[in-house]
């Protein structure tokens, strides 16, 4: 993966039906409700976050961008300028078995009105066709909780299959991938 020592401003996606831009401080009390979501949380941490750690993500969130050229997004649905939830890349430096050192790792999250609308699908592809451009190596992975059947579909959708089943904080986890797609 690439990463950049310079300040680096998050460039604007947009989909159909959404924008992605970087986060803002006025993201956070949206960004802790989302996160403080049973019906969000459930399948990622099993517990709400609360305030502080959702502050933390909130700074990882811009952070990432600053420290390594690539991170996540805010999601907002452009009909109604709703900041919706987020989607992006990361290197979380996880100790897993395999090790995932180098290879991008997609993740999102949307606020429980936005689920089921292919929101996430949507997002997913256009921060994947991003990624297509800018990572080198042409693998990207993400990681569920096994029973996590509505991200599983998003993933599928996007061109990921089963890598191998793992095990991260002692949880049950399903680790994808995706080879970026060869362009004829």
């Amino acid at each position: 993966m690439q990463t950049r020592q310079q300040p680096v401003a998050v460039p604007e996606l947009q989909t159909d039906r959404l924008r992605l831009r970087g986060h803002r401080r006025d993201d956070f009390d949206t960004l802790a409700r989302i996160w403080a979501d049973e019906r969000v949380v459930r399948f990622i941490s099993g517990r709400p976050s609360t305030r502080n750690e959702s502050w933390t993500r909130l700074l990882a969130y811009m952070g990432h961008w600053q420290a390594l050229g690539f991170g996540y997004w805010a999601v907002e649905d452009r009909q109604t300028g709703t900041y919706i939830g987020d989607v992006g890349f990361a290197d979380y430096k996880r100790e897993i078995t395999p090790p995932l050192d180098g290879i991008p790792e997609i993740g999102w999250v949307l606020a429980p009105e936005a689920h089921g609308k292919g929101f996430a699908t949507e997002a997913v592809a256009a921060v994947l066709a991003w990624g297509d451009r800018i990572f080198p190596g042409d693998l990207t992975v993400c990681l569920f909780d096994p029973q996590h059947q509505a991200s599983i579909r998003v993933a599928e959708k996007n061109g990921f299959s089963k890598r191998c089943d793992a095990s991260y904080r002692d949880q049950p986890t399903l680790i994808m991938h995706r080879s970026r797609p060869m362009v004829v």
